[in-house]
């Protein structure tokens, strides 16, 4: 009976993997970031810049100049060629982090296939590696050296050396550094930074000009990776910036809430380590990386898949139900599935950023929570109580975010183009022309139209010469959103957002004097009411 359940959970995987990479393939944007790789990888090739590179789509290269030289064969072979080959090798590395997150779970060897066979097809369904096949991303691969070395599966006196590698490539594996020193590792710690200093070097020694580049400046341009503020950052940094933390105070606040993760989570890391259990260490150090990074896209999110699963797999109700909630948000997006519910302010708010607090919970809920048992001693609870707990928790979890009011800057989808966008047509500008948009203008402040769609509304329009500033409040009190004016054509100004909802939305046009000159509170809530 074990041989078969292994044998269907693995042609699930296979019947997964094969599907989805068809899926992907049928994208016109598919591998959108491979394509980067390839594009910036090529124009180095030439004797262009590395980092000046920009794709069609904007994005340029962001990581260390090591990460081109680990990177350069790709451009050996067509793009499509490669394309091929990186999502087998996807595939590949998601069913070798689940050999040791399963045994991780299965303690006697004769229960390990089944452990493994049963991660490598819930991982292959979650949003983060989906999100790594969509993109053609390095961050699988990441995750995989930096599992290997923390669980400590490479040999003795090679550990510590792949954290050093990955670190490299992509900086967040460098918390691993302090875990190993936390948890006495000392000379996996050194061989960590020596090789992540080795790869430095070696790469300013091939890439001088590169190199100088990026650790002078580069390194420190967030507005690189894309803008942080949008859903697919699940971040705590993330999750400020849609909050709508002043600028001047968020350094500040983010520094702080990321402190107190890591630190938490190094301290459970290290009990978790010494009771000899350094794979849930290793999982609980890589969910902070997640909650504490400055960005922290689908296709990091791969480590609270993996506690999602260590949850279920350990004794006692409550860690079951935590773990299997946060399997469901790291599966689907809640925002996207929960839509009738999720426009509600707070539930959005809670369901939208429900990747961010189930890692940052992670970390926080008894220094991590992934093994609670680990450390604790087990008091015996009839699974009647535990289960009333759970429920008066989740109970009182969901009344209080359901009640709260969305802070105007906590839209998790606000947004507001800028000039940029202009062309693209998705943005839906009611207008495009001097004659078109002049027609469309008329005598009012502010003319504008609205799209509804399955998670958001789009809001476009023009405003008339008396208007100087345009603000956007998604819900009543805190500090409203500048809304770009867009001098896009000759004699007219645009603009363009969009937002959750507009059930409690109001846009406030302002002369120069800084004097309010129209309110649309009703126009709004009755355009989205009319087009759901």
């Amino acid at each position: 009976m074990r041989d078969r359940r292994v044998m269907l959970l693995w042609a699930a995987f296979a019947l997964t993997a094969t599907v989805s990479t068809a899926l992907v393939l049928q994208r016109p944007d598919h591998l959108s970031d491979l394509h980067i790789y390839y594009g910036a990888l090529t124009d180095l090739r030439a004797g262009r810049s590395l980092y000046g590179y920009v794709a069609e789509n904007g994005g340029p290269f962001t990581y260390p100049p090591f990460a081109a030289l680990v990177l350069a064969p790709v451009t050996v072979v067509p793009e499509a060629v490669i394309g091929a080959v990186w999502l087998l090798l996807t595939v590949a590395a998601v069913a070798a982090i689940a050999v040791p997150v399963g045994g991780v779970l299965a303690a006697e060897p004769a229960r390990r296939p089944l452990a493994v066979a049963a991660v490598a097809a819930v991982l292959m369904l979650s949003a983060p590696v989906q999100s790594n096949l969509r993109f053609g991303q390095v961050s699988i691969f990441i995750v995989l050296l930096a599992l290997l070395d923390g669980m400590e599966v490479v040999p003795t006196r090679w550990r510590g050396v792949l954290v050093g590698v990955a670190a490299a490539i992509k900086l967040t594996p460098l918390l691993f550094v302090a875990y190993f020193l936390a948890s006495g590792r000392y000379r996996d710690a050194a061989r960590a930074v020596a090789a992540f200093l080795a790869c430095a070097a070696v790469a300013a020694a091939v890439l001088p000009a590169e190199s100088w580049t990026y650790w002078t400046g580069t390194v420190a341009q967030t507005s690189r990776i894309g803008d942080l503020a949008s859903l697919g950052n699940q971040s705590l940094h993330g999750m400020l910036l849609r909050i709508g933390v002043d600028p001047a105070s968020l350094p500040v606040v983010w520094a702080a809430l990321a402190g107190v993760v890591c630190v938490a989570a190094l301290l459970r890391a290290r009990q978790l380590t010494v009771h000899g259990r350094p794979g849930h260490a290793a999982v609980l150090v890589g969910c902070a990386t997640v909650a504490a990074s400055p960005v922290s896209w689908t296709h990091h999110q791969i480590w609270p898949v993996l506690a999602a699963m260590l949850l279920i797999g350990t004794t006692g109700v409550a860690r079951k139900v935590a773990g299997a909630a946060l399997l469901v948000a790291m599966v689907v997006s809640l925002g996207a599935v929960l839509g009738p519910v999720s426009t509600r302010p707070g539930m959005q708010f809670l369901f939208e950023n429900a990747r961010t607090l189930g890692a940052g919970a992670l970390c926080l809920a008894g220094f991590g929570g992934v093994t609670v048992a680990a450390t604790r001693p087990r008091r015996r609870t009839t699974a009647g109580r535990a289960w009333l707990r759970v429920g008066v928790a989740t109970a009182a979890t969901l009344a209080f975010f359901a009640v709260q009011p969305l802070p105007a800057g906590a839209d998790p989808t606000f947004k507001a183009y800028t000039l940029s966008d202009v062309a693209n047509p998705r943005y839906f500008f009611v207008c495009r022309g001097v004659a078109e948009c002049a027609a469309y203008g008329g005598d009012e402040p502010v003319t504008f139209g609205t799209a509804v769609e399955r998670t958001k509304v789009r809001v476009n329009g023009v405003v008339s010469a008396q208007v100087a500033r345009l603000e956007y409040y998604s819900a009543p009190g805190g500090m409203p959103r500048v809304i770009p004016l867009l001098a896009a054509y000759p004699g007219s100004r645009t603009f363009s957002f969009r937002s959750a909802t507009m059930t409690h939305g109001r846009l406030v046009a302002y002369a120069a004097n800084g004097q309010p000159i129209a309110t649309y509170d009703d126009e709004l809530a009755a355009a989205f009411r009319g087009q759901r």
